[in-house]
């Protein structure tokens, strides 16, 4: 995968990402709310020998410079907290107040700096008042090599003390960076393995490799759910790219019986079938659309016509063909399903349904055959096996790739030769989308600067 195939992936789960960080940032600011604030007071201190000679200045501060570990650990020695827990005002005991204390080295220099941390912030700088006197008096009288001499070494306190503007803890931005990072992380281990895990065939590239056979259009979801439009419409040109394809193979050959069938239910096979014969009506072509579904019959319901007699009281006998068709506008007819009959398939296989296809064939230019999903049921490979091309719908989205695959099996297994794929319902948005073409579609834009003043446009 390449860097946009990624980007792609990252697009197509923006919600898990989007979910994913907020949960986070959640968390997060639930932490921030409910951990109790810590202040805290600082002050630097600086260690310095009285020398006589400049000659002493360096072996001084090396002196110092190696003693300001043991200083850090003198602050929190019993010399120094014991007395401070007797301190009126600060109401810690020994292991507290050593638990607030911290001490740090400067680099490179004889100063250190030590903190201490309260939730109170005035205890916090009353006790690191208390502890800088005790710390010097008690540094100072243990340096002092005999007590008439003076100290080897002299602190100072060079800053503080003094309190912190804001408290220390929560760090609130620190917090919500590392919450926005662990979400990304999170969300993107979440994007891999949805990806990973998700067998559903999104575009035409996958469709193709699976079906080994070319795919005839992307056919985008029609918001307003009409069959075929009239104005300007993705979905109709769609149709008519199917409908191009389809004249094209029967330019090489004979192509006037159709089947359009799916893998499973619900993957538009019916509006696919329907649209196309509009369409080829509209060319002025005599067609004949034929419910092959059954078990299940409701194209007639969805067309507004009458369900008897249909195509299974023509296979049993009940009427003649002529009697069942139903005209459907300029130039189309349709046969409904008629009543479920109890042994679809072998009215379906039966030598009826052979001589059917054949009338048929001889009065009406193209037939299209609203087939049944080929895994539920055998039906459909029956119908695709008296036709002389098929076309397999699949879902975007929605179908996986193992359907695809034991569908098209299926079309091989019967002898049905496959004309190709429709990837419909594909979305309009997001990384798997059909190119927009609307702009285009809606026709030229009128003329700008008074008629006839604008410049030519290229088409």
């Amino acid at each position: 995968m390449g860097l946009r195939d990624y980007f792609r992936v990252a697009r197509r789960h923006r919600w898990l990402l989007a979910a994913s960080v907020a949960i986070a940032l959640g968390v997060a600011t639930i932490i921030n709310i409910n951990t109790t604030p810590v202040y805290a007071a600082r002050v630097t201190f600086f260690f310095s020998s009285p020398v006589t000679m400049a000659g002493e200045l360096y072996p001084a501060s090396l002196f110092n410079v190696g003693r300001l570990s043991t200083y850090g650990e003198l602050l929190t020695s019993d010399e120094v907290v014991t007395p401070l827990a007797a301190t009126p005002g600060i109401d810690m005991d020994a292991d507290q107040i050593r638990a607030a204390i911290a001490s740090e080295p400067l680099p490179d220099t004889v100063m250190m700096e030590v903190s201490v941390q309260d939730p109170d912030p005035d205890r916090a700088l009353l006790l690191l008042t208390h502890l800088t006197g005790r710390f010097e008096r008690v540094v100072e009288r243990l340096e002092r090599p005999t007590p008439v001499q003076p100290s080897t070494v002299n602190v100072t306190v060079v800053s503080g003390p003094a309190l912190d503007a804001a408290p220390v803890s929560p760090d609130v931005l620190n917090n919500l960076a590392l919450a926005l990072v662990a979400g990304l992380i999170v969300g993107a281990i979440g994007v891999v393995g949805r990806e990973v895990t998700d067998r559903t065939v999104r575009n035409a590239q996958a469709l193709q490799v699976l079906a080994s056979a070319p795919v005839l259009a992307r056919v985008p979801r029609d918001p307003g759910g009409a069959l075929v439009s009239r104005g300007p419409s993705a979905r109709t040109e769609a149709l008519r790219e199917i409908r191009t394809r389809v004249q094209c193979a029967a330019a090489t050959g004979s192509v006037k019986t159709l089947a359009v069938t799916s893998a499973v239910p619900g993957e538009g096979r019916s509006a696919t079938a329907c649209g196309l014969a509009l369409l080829f009506a509209e060319v002025g072509q005599r067609v004949l659309i034929v419910e092959a579904e059954l078990r299940h019959p409701r194209l007639a319901a969805f067309l507004g016509r009458t369900d008897a007699p249909g195509l299974s009281t023509v296979l049993d006998g009940g009427a003649p063909l002529e009697q069942a068709l139903q005209p459907w506008g300029a130039g189309l007819w349709l046969l409904a399903g008629g009543p479920a009959p109890p042994n679809p398939s072998e009215l379906l296989s039966s030598a009826r349904m052979t001589d059917l296809v054949e009338e048929v064939r001889r009065r009406f230019d193209v037939v299209i055959f609203d087939c049944p999903p080929l895994l539920p049921v055998t039906d459909a490979g029956v119908v695709a096996a008296r036709a002389d091309r098929t076309v397999l719908v699949v879902r975007a989205g929605r179908t996986t790739s193992a359907q695809v695959t034991a569908a098209v099996r299926t079309l091989g297994a019967v002898g049905a030769p496959l004309l190709g794929c429709v990837l419909n319902m594909v979305s309009r948005k997001g990384p798997d989308a059909v190119p927009n073409y609307d702009t285009y579609l809606s026709g030229p834009e009128p003329p700008r600067g008074g008629q006839g003043g604008g410049k030519r446009q290229a088409a």
